[in-house]
């Protein structure tokens, strides 16, 4: 027994130890400011911002998309079950405890020699409680816990990235479309016009005032936006289909809320670069890989030295079961194990070489997920500058138009100009009109992706609508 007690000892010592490198974050070279960052900023993006756009129907969407999308579900079950594997991985850190019990009836053949006072048949009855541990001296247990906890941690980072696209995909998709059904009733409104127009022409060229050349030139216009209509009505209900699936749904249409233009701007959030690397779930997640790459390490240099484990038993043993557990009866044992390498042809080497090389790579991987960020921040704020600037422009290049077509119309009516000149002002409007809208449109998505950008506790606000993950990380 005190043998035992000596190694217990020793184990104890050596607890706070563990082969490989201790994971240290790495230095990152971060900008001290973004260039395209506007000069008036608000402090919003910690706050449900998609409610900035004060459509009552879009923030039901997103609610609803919370709570039903299926890959926000599949991303909290892999929580979970990185949960459970985390829980199993740590339980070799503690002893196991465990029972067992036999029994049995058993006659021995008359011609064997049978000594007299045995009983033939006989019976022998068992019960046995046992306990192993394997003593983690050299910490592979340790690291391949930590390892483990680091995959949940990444687990649910990645879950959040999930609720990060999911609430900017059901922002974007019901702008796109509120963007699709403004360009649609542009569309019907100038085919009901270009459709007036044929008919006049028809009438006058019965009447001999115009050629067929005129009637035809404005039946060229009036089927240019008869074939629009249909595309637009087509991306409608492909949009429709996917934003049903964003909410759980099946493929359906969904209802509407206030137009295009009713749509009020967020503001652009402030913040820093140095912020991302918190807040960020991507980063956060390609963090956690990292550190459970860096104990992946650890527990394959243990392997090089010897694995020693305890393990004993208490119990009964006896042929009666009245006896069984009485003092005579009583049986126990006690012992330890050790076993380790001599020479594994690289079995072991190979695996500490594919560790390092694994922790090289989620370095890597970190790195790059950091500067893929401030990129993606970068693009959005230019994006949304520079969209503005193009909405501002188009909207005066429609109001040019509009005067443009109305002249044109007015010298043509007045015998001045041929209708030449008409076809060509209304043909560079129509387009004109449809554009503005899709610039609007991409003018707000664009500030959606700087908010998804940027991340922010706003994820943990929208987090709070989901349903709720494992939460077993200590």
């Amino acid at each position: 027994m005190s043998r035992i007690l000596i190694i217990f000892i020793i184990a104890l010592s050596f607890a706070g130890c563990a082969i490989g490198p201790d994971y240290l974050r790495p230095r990152i070279d971060t900008p001290t400011a973004f260039k395209y960052e506007p000069a008036e900023t608000a402090r919003t993006a910690n706050t449900e911002w998609w409610k900035q756009f004060c459509d009552p129907v879009l923030d039901q969407f997103i609610t609803e998309a919370l709570l039903n999308n299926k890959d926000v579900k599949i991303a909290a079950a892999r929580v979970e079950q990185a949960a459970g594997i985390l829980m199993t991985t740590r339980s070799s850190l503690f002893p196991q405890l465990s029972y067992n019990g036999a029994g049995s009836q058993q006659r021995l053949s008359i011609t064997n020699s049978v000594p007299a006072q045995s009983d033939n048949p006989y019976t022998s009855l068992q019960a046995l409680g046992g306990a192993t541990w394997e003593i983690d001296l050299w910490g592979r247990i340790r690291r391949l816990t930590e390892a483990a906890r680091a995959d949940v941690l990444a687990s649910e980072e990645a879950r959040r990235g999930v609720v990060l696209s999911l609430v900017a995909e059901v922002a974007s998709s019901y702008i796109k479309l509120r963007a699709l059904d403004e360009q649609l009733v542009i569309a019907k409104r100038t085919l009901v016009t270009y459709s007036e127009s044929v008919k006049l022409f028809e009438l006058q060229y019965k009447y001999g005032q115009v050629s067929l050349m005129v009637v035809e030139q404005a039946r060229s216009q009036y089927e240019t936006a008869a074939v629009t209509i249909p595309q637009i009505e087509n991306q409608i209900v492909l949009l429709e289909n996917a934003v049903s699936i964003l909410l759980g749904r099946n493929p359906g249409t969904i209802p509407r809320g206030k137009q295009l233009q009713e749509l009020a701007m967020p503001a652009i959030p402030a913040g820093l670069p140095s912020e991302l690397l918190e807040r960020r779930p991507d980063i956060l997640q390609a963090e956690q890989n990292l550190i459970a790459a860096n104990a992946q390490i650890g527990a394959a240099k243990a392997l090089y030295f010897p694995s020693i484990s305890l393990t004993g038993a208490f119990g009964g043993s006896s042929t009666n079961l009245s006896d069984l557990f009485r003092g005579p009866s009583n049986t126990w044992n006690y012992g330890g194990s050790f076993i380790g390498p001599i020479f594994t042809a690289g079995n072991i080497e190979g695996q500490v070489r594919g560790a390092e090389a694994g922790q090289r790579a989620a370095l890597l991987t970190y790195e790059q997920t950091i500067q893929k960020a401030f990129a993606d921040v970068e693009n959005a704020l230019i994006s949304s500058r520079k969209l503005g600037e193009q909405l501002s422009a188009e909207q005066k290049r429609v109001t040019s138009y509009k005067e443009y077509a109305r002249l044109a119309r007015l010298q043509y009516t007045g015998g001045y100009a041929p209708y030449l000149n008409v076809l060509y002002a209304e043909a560079q409007l129509f387009p004109s009109e449809l554009s503005v809208v899709q610039t609007r449109g991409s003018n707000l998505i664009a500030i959606v992706n700087v908010y998804k950008a940027m991340g922010g506790g706003w994820i943990t606000e929208a987090e709070k609508q989901t349903w709720p993950a494992a939460k077993a990380i200590d």
